[in-house]
């Protein structure tokens, strides 16, 4: 089973990289349901967008001019410099209280963690062939989940101890493992590989091919939902529902179990027998679905929202899977434009999807956000009949 997970390409040096992703993943995830709410009690909800909306503006252009930077420096020098800018704003956020501190280290938090998972990204698609990157990714995928699982449980854990600082200085202590691995095993893992960085023409390239544009669409679409249900999903449970953080730690890490079991299946049937389309149509049909229940719901009811979040994460881990498999099957490790072009995505997604609650929340209450997001993910259709099935 591990040879078919891996290929023939060395196994230790995937191992290293899947343990780097857990720890990376865990200092990630831990501030993620609750940063909405930490920015809140300082600047308002209505404000709490706008912060988003800066940091993913930002994070794309610094993204758009991140090739030039790790063709000229290497991608092992950059992963290590941005690991110390992730570091050092954790760090500010769990010690500032001043509102332009914490703004400038949420935004460098954004931007430094949204880079690193690209130079993880280059590492992880230097030992994958197309034959086995939908097993390789979902392999990765879910290690990064598992740490997704756990991280709801620390973070209410580690609010009450010590409120939100204790959350973001926690994060910071858990991203040391994955420095000190990499400073040790960094040699191994790095091809010293020559990277391709024509910018304009790769978004030329993008555009131009259907199979690309569509794939870059579709996983826009899940960070448009990621940003409903992370930003605000905390929020209408906590202040509009009044569920504790401890139950939200019990409901949110039920949630994501999905992640674990649903992507490595998904790879593998990606791989070997129907592709990735249909597996796209029915995840988004299932998250459309589950968005509305959350527009339209007021149960207080615990089990309920733990069961509804779990089926929508159910749909959201089969389009992860194969926006990983797909996309990946689609460029090579020297593309290092093009992964950077495609993870724009997630600032894109964020982006859209916070401009779409501003303007939901000049006019209606929180919970109709998830109404709107339900219906601009619809256009997640018309861009699964233009992209080739890769079975």
């Amino acid at each position: 089973m591990f040879n078919l997970l891996f290929w023939k390409k060395p196994k230790t040096s995937l191992y290293v990289l899947y343990v780097m992703a857990f720890f990376l993943g865990l200092a990630g995830a831990i501030p993620a349901y609750i940063q909405s709410s930490f920015l809140e009690s300082f600047v308002g909800i209505s404000a709490v967008n706008w912060f988003f909306i800066a940091a993913n503006a930002i994070s794309i252009i610094t993204i758009l001019f991140f090739p030039q930077i790790i063709k000229k420096l290497g991608n092992y020098f950059t992963t290590g410099t941005v690991s110390l800018i992730f570091i050092t704003s954790l760090v500010g956020l769990g010690i500032t209280t001043k509102p332009i501190l914490i703004f400038l280290f949420f935004v460098l938090m954004q931007i430094a963690l949204n880079l690193i998972w690209i130079n993880m990204d280059i590492f992880v698609k230097s030992f994958s062939s197309n034959s086995s990157t939908g097993r390789i990714r979902t392999v990765y995928f879910t290690i990064i989940n598992l740490a997704w699982i756990i991280s709801p449980t620390v973070s209410a854990w580690l609010i009450n101890l010590s409120n939100y600082s204790g959350v973001f200085l926690g994060a910071a202590f858990l991203i040391i493992p994955f420095l000190i691995i990499f400073i040790i095993k960094g040699a191994q893992i790095d091809g010293h590989q020559t990277y391709k960085t024509s910018f304009i023409k790769s978004i030329k390239d993008m555009y131009s091919n259907h199979n690309l544009r569509g794939a870059f669409w579709l996983a826009m679409l899940l960070n448009v939902f990621f940003n409903a249900a992370v930003m605000f999903v905390p929020i209408y449970l906590n202040r509009n529902l009044g569920f504790t953080w401890s139950e939200l730690g019990l409901i949110f890490s039920i949630m994501l179990i999905p992640f674990l079991f649903v992507e490595i299946p998904a790879g593998f049937i990606a791989d070997k027998y129907i592709g990735e389309t249909e597996m796209f149509g029915l995840g988004y049909f299932i998250i459309i679905i589950c968005l509305c229940v959350f527009a339209i719901s007021t149960s207080t009811n615990i089990w309920f929202w733990a069961a509804i979040l779990f089926i929508s994460r159910v749909g959201a881990a089969l389009i992860e899977a194969m926006r990983e498999s797909y996309f990946f099957k689609n460029v090579s490790d020297k593309d290092v434009d093009k992964i950077n072009l495609f993870r724009t995505s997630m600032p894109f997604g964020y982006l859209i999807g916070s401009l779409i609650s501003v303007i939901v929340l000049i006019f209606l209450p929180i919970n109709y956000i998830f109404l709107a997001t339900a219906i601009f993910i619809c256009s997640a259709f018309p861009f699964l009949l233009t992209i080739k099935d890769t079975k």
